[in-house]
């Protein structure tokens, strides 16, 4: 079992100890000159707090010390994957209904909509297009696109 699984796997089990509504969403751990780079993505179906994350990450320094995990100097970093950061997981997208996004399929289209549903196979979006030549919207449209045909989607955010 390599460090980053092990750590997938406390991090994973501190979450639900601590809280069913947290989860883990990604895990890197890199090697850099200056030394080892722990990166924990973890996110909640009502968002996560700078205090939540604080508290896995002071937990989570105090287990690889113990553990002796990671040998010379290391960075660990515990954040919520940044609006940047595109959707991995199931329970990402059910937290994010409603909201804008873009999805990237794997045949290189975008669809850009309201999220509007979540199955356990595919999303739904409610898109809108624009008419190029009277520069007014046309019926939304519903369009559901299956998991494994996504390659990316992103939330967007709207002002």
């Amino acid at each position: 079992m390599t460090v980053s699984d092990k750590i997938v796997q406390w991090v994973s089990n501190i979450l639900e100890e601590k809280d069913n509504h947290f989860f883990l969403v990604d895990t890197r751990v890199n090697q850099t000159p200056a030394g080892t780079k722990v990166i924990v993505h973890i996110d909640g179906d009502e968002g996560v707090s700078i205090d939540s994350c604080a508290e896995v990450s002071r937990a989570l320094a105090n287990w690889l010390e113990e553990e002796a995990l990671i040998s010379g100097k290391y960075t660990l970093e515990v954040s919520s994957p940044g609006l940047d950061q595109p959707l991995k997981l199931h329970r990402q997208y059910q937290k994010n209904v409603g909201r804008t996004v873009k999805v990237l399929t794997q045949d290189s289209r975008t669809i850009q909509g309201v999220l509007r549903e979540v199955s356990d196979d595919a999303i739904e979006l409610e898109s809108v297009a624009k008419s190029k030549k009277k520069k007014k919207s046309e019926p939304a449209q519903h369009v559901q696109i299956p998991f494994d045909q996504i390659k990316k989607t992103n939330v967007l955010v709207t002002f």
